[in-house]
């Protein structure tokens, strides 16, 4: 525990009292909704001491609790204890949501803060219409954590840098031209976007401000009719980039100033902007005499499905990747059998190497999750230099680790056996892997969405009475965000919208399992959707598995596989040999072979 979590938290309080504010809401985001924050906005985790990426604190003079879900139980129980925090455990029987919460505590003419800068357009008014229930009403003005936050780091300033066109495959000109053309379609003059994974697509753009994701913080106004302006740190770009950007009628303005255009945007004007993207505090700059046209942005379908050109980088970048995971993974296993002292922390820097060693790798496309034995129970376990298990040659390596490269972004996960295992977790490995490859054999109709198909990945395990608790399958972006929406696999939810399955979307394919104390499994493939064929009931699509790097079947129960499913693996292993040995020689290339060889009948 972080022994100043406590008097961060009595300082919070007291700020809320002089402000006569009874409630302070601190959720995880950034001016652009970012699902992984810049240090200057990881208010949360400095308040609680909890770094899970997921979860939202809300603060009254006598509680004070951290929402977050069934991937983050145990970390956040670990790192809340003592410090005032409790644990408030979202979608499990008889736990409210943080709003329901916090609607019962009030009462009429409290104040509840939460910064503008932290929450979206269409989450204030939602949050204003449950308060306003309960008589109490919102502030956004108000940044209590920020005002007691005397080293809150500053804005990152990493250099911005152009996205080769031979790996961007399209314009920045052609981009925005689709991106007008879909504008006049909804009649508005203007277009303002926030979130910087859209950015980045749109102007063929990459940075560093965001660990693991190359992005840059930006907001983008575009005019309907020629010329747009990227709101940035201008000392991030050098001038040959500029001299790029405004021949392609794009203008480059100091990051703060996005909220001073917006209130010039001309009486009359219509702005399209996304709810769900934007946060309150730059949409209160907009001007009463601007018509706001609400919808998601058109770039953030455009980029979810990739052309043929980005779907060829992609396929080599991936043979790239399942080469150097043959490798890394070879060596682990290599330096165990040697009875070499080894670490979760050496599993990272193993991996990491192996990968860096590419061509074309950028780096991580996020933290490596290397969880042995019961920390694989833990879906978003990290290892740290205070908090690590050492290796021994027996048991289940749970580990799920991407990287990023010019032609792509890579994200899996394979369980090993580092020695030997028992039935249960050979079972259930198995009983995970049976799921995943349901799903990878999916075949769909056009307009199908991925909350249909995610109960064919929990099949298996529901009939044994288990399940797990995140989504089956998040989109991947094109050396870009890792989690990219808008499609995804997932259980359905009330209200939530189902995105149909394109041909060009990349998803994961993840289903795992999950029992405290004793171990994780999870195994995870990349897949494209793809034409299938054409019935009398019309056009279906099936996944194209991406991902090539061979499953430990030492890990496995493979009595427990139908014809089919063996089959499938077969085919699967014999795709990864041929992909991968001309890459990999010697040593590796022999543990490929090996892993990679047929089952036996």
């Amino acid at each position: 525990m972080n022994t100043l979590i406590p008097a961060r938290l009595a300082a919070l309080r007291q700020a809320m009292q002089q402000h006569g504010v009874a409630a302070c809401i601190v959720p995880s985001a950034d001016p652009h909704l970012s699902e992984y924050l810049p240090e200057h906005w990881q208010a949360r985790a400095w308040l609680s001491g909890f770094t899970g990426s997921a979860g939202t604190l809300v603060v009254t003079a006598r509680h004070a609790g951290l929402w977050t879900d069934s991937r983050y139980f145990s970390q956040a129980e670990r790192q809340l204890d003592g410090t005032g925090f409790t644990l408030m455990k979202l979608r499990v029987p008889h736990t409210p949501e943080h709003l329901q919460w916090l609607a019962e505590q009030l009462h009429g003419g409290d104040t509840v803060a939460v910064a503008g800068d932290s929450v979206p357009l269409a989450a204030q008014r939602q949050m204003e219409n449950l308060l306003g229930e309960a008589g109490a009403r919102l502030r956004t003005d108000l940044d209590l954590p920020g005002e007691i936050w005397t080293d809150r780091p500053a804005l990152p300033h990493a250099p911005i840098t152009e996205h080769a066109l031979a790996y961007a495959c399209t314009s920045r000109a052609d981009k925005f031209a689709r991106l007008r053309s879909a504008m006049r379609k909804r009649k508005a003059t203007h277009h303002l976007v926030s979130s910087v994974d859209d950015i980045a697509w749109l102007t063929n753009l990459r940075g560093s401000d965001v660990e693991c994701n190359p992005v840059f913080l930006a907001h983008l106004l575009v005019s309907a009719d020629a010329g747009a302006t990227l709101f940035t740190g201008r000392t991030k770009l050098d001038d040959r980039t500029v001299a790029a950007l405004a021949a392609d009628g794009i203008t480059v303005a100091d990051y703060a100033t996005v909220t001073d255009a917006l209130a010039s945007l001309p009486a009359g004007s219509a702005l399209l902007l996304d709810p769900g993207r934007v946060v309150s505090a730059i949409a209160a700059a907009i001007p009463v005499t601007v018509q706001r046209i609400e919808a998601a942005n058109p770039s953030t379908a455009f980029k979810a499905v990739k052309n043929a050109d980005e779907l060829d980088h992609i396929r080599e970048v991936m043979r790239r990747d399942g080469a150097a995971l043959a490798h890394a993974f070879h060596e682990i296993e290599h330096q165990l059998g040697e009875g070499k002292p080894l670490t979760e922390l050496d599993v990272h820097r193993l991996v990491h190497a192996a990968r860096a060693a590419q061509p074309d790798f950028v780096g991580e496309s996020f933290a490596t999750i290397a969880g042995y034995q019961a920390n694989g129970a833990m879906p978003h376990y990290r290892a740290t230099q205070e908090s690590h298990s050492a290796l021994k040659a027996e048991g289940l390596l749970l580990i799920d680790s991407g990287g990023q490269y010019l032609g792509g972004t890579t994200d899996i996960t394979r369980v090993l056996a580092l020695g030997p295992v028992t039935a249960e977790q050979k079972r259930d490995a198995t009983l995970v892997l049976k799921g995943m490859i349901g799903l990878s054999r999916a075949r769909f109709p056009k307009g199908a969405s991925g909350p249909q198909l995610d109960a064919l990945a929990r099949a298996p395990l529901w009939a044994d009475g288990m399940d797990y608790g995140h989504g089956t399958g998040h989109g991947v972006g094109y050396f870009l965000n890792v989690h990219e929406g808008p499609q995804s696999i997932r259980p359905p939810v009330t209200g939530g919208a189902l995105v149909p399955l394109e041909p060009g979307m990349i998803s994961s394919i993840e289903p795992g399992l999950y029992k405290p104390g004793r171990h994780g499994i999870r195994h995870e493939n990349l897949a494209v959707v793809v034409e299938a064929e054409q019935t009398e009931f019309g056009d279906y699509y099936a996944f194209e598995t991406l991902t090539l790097c061979p499953f430990d079947r030492r890990a496995l129960d493979i009595s427990l596989l139908n014809p089919d499913e063996r089959a499938w693996l077969d085919d699967y292993h014999a795709g990864v040999r041929a992909a991968l040995s001309p890459l990999l020689d010697g040593a590796d290339l022999a543990w490929l072979t090996r892993h990679c060889a047929p089952l036996a009948s």
